[in-house]
């Protein structure tokens, strides 16, 4: 595709702002410039882009992190690029612009029995924003994360200008960009595979344990389902920390759904594809203050969660949008830790290392870590490029308040742990992990920094995380 002229198009709109992830917890001010068409990218960073203040993109804003932040710089507003441009019902394969998200595209897929094959914890997630992250899943032992699924990328690079990267034509950059946090290019277009889509339900089989021993016990067993995840209470004091609720769960068949809906169950669990797109049932309240969630309240809501729960059930139908993303629900929940924000701490460590991970639950017991939203799962075989996140092994995603006392030491101590484990940290989620030890747990580092001084040699794309981490390189 051939770059306009400078003097024939219109400046993009723009305006300072105060930016940062879903965790509010590292803001910057930067140049937003809102992207009405997919020209405007190629042509932005041809001709009004500026190496002194570099560039990144963005999008619907729901990494944890400062991915998607340029401290003094420009960043590029991907979401009016939210067009879902075809649908292959007969091949299985979508294409849509950057800013169509996950909710958009499950709703769109629903009536051709077709569904995405892998989705976060959130539907608001925009597609090139997973690209970047490479998503994972509560299936990621079965069917991998987003690196499996995706089949080609209409990238626009400082070098290359726009053009269509597959794992055929470049395999080396399309990977890199795979998990690459928006640092090899900025992704406009995407096609993805999809799967055959049954129903809108899972049947989910849900155990309660009654401490760690028994939680790592149970998911360490033989994974017969598609989905599996659970919920650990690492608030509960003695013998009760890492109690959980564990859910496995599988598509549910057709004629099941039949059933149900004799039952009159359509109404009651969302049985219907525009579910993926309404609004939240509660939205907590800007300027919510922080002091009302602290650790014996939250203490409180785990154990009545917990018991909540049958000890054992087997079959229950959810619907998709409930058992997917159920903190979607709830507005703006990551309010609910006040001005401060939080942090989310993910890693992961791999299989045969299970005695390291339970020195990490440990630590956070003996630092007292306040744990308020604790997430396990476990990871099939790595794919994909040198960011990508997650290898064979267990992951533990933990939300804690950043204005917690101590809280930078303990995580650098975790970070200790899980290195000498072999392990990682998901940066999509991060927003303070030192340089020193990204190079440990991302050993294919200088593969990804090859493709960078390829496809920008000026170092144009960058942002806070690419500066803090040091994946800018040295130079900018």
């Amino acid at each position: 595709m051939s770059v306009t002229e400078p003097a024939a198009r219109a400046p993009l709109a723009s305006e300072e702002r105060l930016l940062s992830g879903w965790g509010r917890s590292a803001p910057s001010r930067s140049r937003l410039l809102r992207v009405r068409a997919v020209e405007d990218v190629a042509h932005f960073l041809s001709y009004e882009a500026h190496a002194a203040r570099g560039v990144i993109a963005r999008g619907a804003a729901r990494n944890y992190g400062d991915a998607a932040q340029n401290e003094g710089g420009d960043v590029l507003d991907m979401t009016g690029l939210d067009r879902i441009l075809s649908i292959d019902a007969e091949r299985g394969l979508v294409r849509a612009q950057a800013g169509a998200t996950v909710a958009q595209l499950m709703a769109r897929l629903a009536p051709h029995r077709l569904t995405l094959p892998v989705v976060p914890g959130t539907r608001h997630v925009t597609i090139a924003g997973a690209i970047a992250s490479d998503i994972h899943g509560k299936n990621h032992h079965r069917d991998g994360g987003m690196a499996r699924h995706v089949r080609s990328l209409a990238l626009c690079t400082p070098a290359g200008g726009l053009e269509e990267v597959t794992p055929e034509s470049d395999p080396e950059l399309f990977y890199a960009t795979l998990g690459g946090m928006g640092l090899t290019g900025v992704v406009v277009e995407a096609t993805i595979a999809a799967e055959p889509l049954a129903a809108p339900w899972v049947a989910a089989d849900v155990d309660r344990t009654d401490g760690l021993a028994e939680t790592l016990e149970l998911m360490a067993a033989e994974e017969r389902h598609r989905y599996s995840v659970a919920w650990l209470d690492l608030l509960a004091g003695g013998a009760s920390m890492g109690r959980a609720v564990i859910s496995q769960a599988d598509p549910l068949p057709a004629d099941a759904v039949v059933t149900l809906r004799r039952r009159g169950r359509r109404a009651a669990t969302g049985d219907d594809p525009t579910t993926l797109t309404r609004g939240t049932v509660i939205d907590v309240p800007r300027g919510f203050p922080g002091n009302v969630l602290r650790p014996g309240a939250v203490r409180a809501f785990n154990a009545i969660r917990w018991r909540a729960h049958p000890r054992r059930e087997r079959g229950r139908p959810i619907a998709l949008a409930p058992y997917f993303f159920p903190l979607d629900a709830l507005g703006g929940w990551n309010r609910l830790y006040g001005p401060a924000g939080l942090l989310q701490y993910q890693f992961v460590i791999p299989t045969g290392q299970e005695g390291e991970l339970e020195r990490c639950f440990e630590l956070i017991r003996r630092r007292r870590l306040p744990v308020y939203l604790a997430v396990f799962k476990r990871f099939g075989p790595a794919f994909g490029g040198p960011l990508s996140f997650p290898i064979a092994g267990w992951t533990l995603a933990i939300d804690l308040p950043a204005a917690t006392p101590g809280l930078g030491e303990a995580l650098d101590e975790l970070d200790e742990l899980v290195v000498g484990a072999g392990g990682r940290v998901y940066l999509s989620k991060d927003v303070r992990l030192r340089r020193d030890v990204l190079a440990a747990m991302y050993p294919q580092l200088e593969r990804f920094r090859t493709q960078r001084a390829r496809v920008d040699p000026e170092g144009l794309l960058r942002s806070d995380l690419g500066r803090r981490v040091g994946l800018c390189g040295e130079l900018w």
